[in-house]
């Protein structure tokens, strides 16, 4: 897939998350709603790297893998916040503690950041 469409499809992700987000979080729905949405954002933010990185001639083929790539080119600067991202999305990914996405739950207006600013960096990539 083409890095334009992985961005747009990141960026419109994004924007649903925004929203969720906005949304009050009164029940566990809403709050399964907005990890659903930050997982999306994840795996899309990891292949617009991927994708972004295959245009320059470089190479990563893995979420970790594309996120060490991305914290070298300076397109993420807070590279244990990411790892804590990635580590989230595999938690929910495999297995679900009502627990765990409490604390997921809590940390995403932080990762909704970090993701937003990968977005803006990846836009300003030269390709």
């Amino acid at each position: 897939m083409k890095p334009e469409r992985i961005l747009e499809d990141f960026e419109r992700a994004l924007g649903q998350l925004a929203t969720a987000l906005e949304t009050p979080a009164d029940t566990d729905l809403i709050k399964a709603g907005c990890i659903q949405y930050f997982e999306f954002c994840f795996e899309l933010a990891w292949k617009a790297i991927k994708a972004v990185a295959a245009k320059l001639g470089l190479e990563c083929n893995s979420p970790r893998a594309c996120l060490k790539l991305a914290f070298q080119q300076g397109w993420i600067d807070d590279e244990d916040l990411w790892l804590e991202m990635l580590a989230a999305r595999n938690r929910m990914s495999h297995t679900y503690h009502a627990e765990n996405a409490l604390a997921i739950y809590a940390q995403l207006p932080a990762f909704h950041q970090a993701l937003r600013q990968l977005s803006a960096q990846l836009r300003n990539v030269e390709v």
